[in-house]
């Protein structure tokens, strides 16, 4: 079947192409590209982890959400004497942060049960045939490719904390250095057994008896419960209007979908391709919707805790509710002033994202993640747990504090556009917080701009923190300057960087014609699938 997609790395957006020309569909090269990712994207994404995809169907019109993310371990009740919880810090040159890691730090992990289980419902190929560029990946190695390479020679401290991560990582007695070839031991027949047992393998099967007994052995959490009860969530899209369009994003967990449907909600209310791009009025106006919708997030925070999901986000993206900060935008913007900033607790940089679109007008966006990883390898099977339980955002009361059994939300926001019915846009981002920044300016400059797609991606980005709008390079500095005078406090990079996002991106232009185009600051890449 014809179709693209957009990925985080050549092998990863190869897996998915070849399953479209082996007569799969889109969620057939969505799942394929994933297994792959974990082995050529292994600097931020692993088999351990978790994920949240999102399907449309133009022919049925439907719409679909699969939350595959991390469960809180511990249904058993039995808490170990001792956890294996240590922290590592991270020098990100501008700022240092500590990450836990160690076998407390892994939460449930729903990677293969939310594939497999998106595959068995609308994949057209058999599960051995997605795994198999996977498993040969795994089985003959691969030439690591320099951001993910960069990524863990960053990430050092995690990838180097155990003997199975430094027979992985460790080259000569130093990082692994783009282009050496990278092999991770036992995992192609960890992938084999997956391929003739399916999802089994880690609910019950050997896969899972290992990973528990080494949480047994080593002071972890998780339980046989855990991964017997562990279920894929399907949910219906939030769907909102903007302008021509409608967009498709994803509901709790993902806090992501939320916040950027209200940032969404309220940059309608403004004619945006009326200013220049990249102008001081056009920079005020990101750096104002962006503010309002962390202001407006403590409002979420509450809700969510204190209602029904489908409650709180009708009360959170509700007209009234809206309008509020909307009329907040127009008074700073009338003063020329910037309104009031509050800081928002940053999250795992550690994600990757996958868009594919086929012949058939099937869309599907994946995002997914294992925070930095654990650590360490499950002995015997190549498989590198997440380490959620150890993102301090994602558990702002404190560590293990979660009931078990609750499911952690997520900032991962994979999302859909429409027109006229149709597939238009398929986009997500990595990035920790600036996922929201990511999907709505890419989002904004194809429909707002008419930018051509991969322009709509790689052209420089804003993103608020603590008040600071962040201004990745290439912006003209003129209108930087201007909005610098208006009291707008701004920190100018030098440089483009993984900072603003990774928002691989295929879009089906109005004539029917379906373009890619991956994110140059996280090793974008592209695959064309021809019939």
């Amino acid at each position: 079947m014809a179709g693209v997609i957009a990925a985080g790395g050549p092998e990863t957006a190869a897996a998915g192409a070849t399953m479209l020309e082996k007569g799969g569909n889109a969620v057939d090269a969505v799942v394929a590209a994933a297994f792959a990712s974990f082995i050529a994207e292994i600097g931020v994404v692993h088999l351990g982890g978790s994920g949240v995809a999102h399907l449309y169907n133009p022919k049925s019109g439907n719409s679909l959400v699969y939350d595959f993310f991390s469960n809180m371990p511990g249904l058993d009740g039995k808490t170990p004497d001792k956890i294996d919880f240590d922290e590592v810090m991270i020098d990100f040159d501008a700022t240092t942060q500590s990450f836990y890691l160690g076998r407390a730090s892994v939460a449930v992990p729903g990677n293969i049960a939310g594939l497999c289980q998106m595959a068995a419902d609308y994949g057209r190929l058999p599960l051995p045939t997605l795994l198999e560029p996977a498993i040969k990946l795994a089985r003959d190695g691969t030439a690591i490719e320099p951001f993910q390479a960069n990524t863990c020679q960053l990430l050092e401290p995690l990838y180097t904390h155990t003997t199975g991560m430094r027979e992985i990582f460790l080259k000569n007695g130093r990082m692994i250095q783009p282009g050496e070839q990278l092999y991770i031991p036992h995992l192609a027949d960890t992938l084999a057994l997956l391929a003739e047992e399916g999802a089994g393998l880690a609910r019950n099967g050997r896969l899972a008896q290992a990973i528990l007994a080494d949480q047994q052995a080593n002071g972890g959490l998780l339980t046989a419960a855990d991964l017997e009860t562990y279920q894929v969530r399907k949910t219906q899209s939030i769907r909102l209007v903007y302008h021509d369009y409608e967009i498709l994003l994803p509901p709790p967990s993902s806090i992501g979908g939320v916040l950027t449907a209200l940032t969404l909600k309220l940059l309608a209310r403004f004619e945006v391709g009326k200013y220049r791009h990249g102008s001081a009025a056009h920079l005020r106006l990101l750096y104002e919707a962006m503010a309002a919708t962390t202001r407006a997030r403590r409002h979420w925070d509450r809700w969510s805790e204190e209602m029904p999901p489908d409650e709180a986000v009708a009360r959170f993206l509700s007209d009234g509710f809206v309008e509020t900060y909307y009329q907040e935008i127009k008074e700073s913007l009338n003063r020329r002033q910037p309104s009031t900033a509050v800081p928002e607790m940053p999250s795992h940089n550690s994600t990757s994202h996958i868009s594919v679109v086929d012949g058939d007008g099937l869309a599907v966006s994946l995002t997914n993640t294992a925070g930095e990883s654990a650590g360490y390898v499950v002995p015997g099977t190549g498989y590198i747990p997440n380490n959620m339980l150890g993102e301090i955002d994602l558990h702002p009361q404190g560590f293990h504090t979660r009931p078990a059994g609750q499911r952690i939300p997520t900032i991962m926001t994979p999302t859909i556009v429409l027109h006229n019915d149709q597939t238009r846009l398929v986009v997500g981002s990595g990035g920790s917080i600036r996922i929201r920044s990511a999907i709505f300016q890419v989002l904004s400059n194809l429909l707002d701009f008419g930018m051509l797609l991969n322009d709509a991606v790689n052209t420089a980005r804003v993103h608020i923190e603590d008040g600071v709008l962040q201004c990745e390079a290439g912006f003209d500095e003129t209108a930087v300057n201007e909005l610098e005078t208006m009291g707008y406090p701004v920190n100018r990079w030098q440089k483009r960087s993984i900072y603003f996002g990774g928002a691989h991106s295929v879009s089906r232009t109005d004539d029917g014609r379906l373009v890619a185009a991956g994110d140059n600051r996280r090793g974008g890449s592209v695959a064309v699938a021809q019939t």
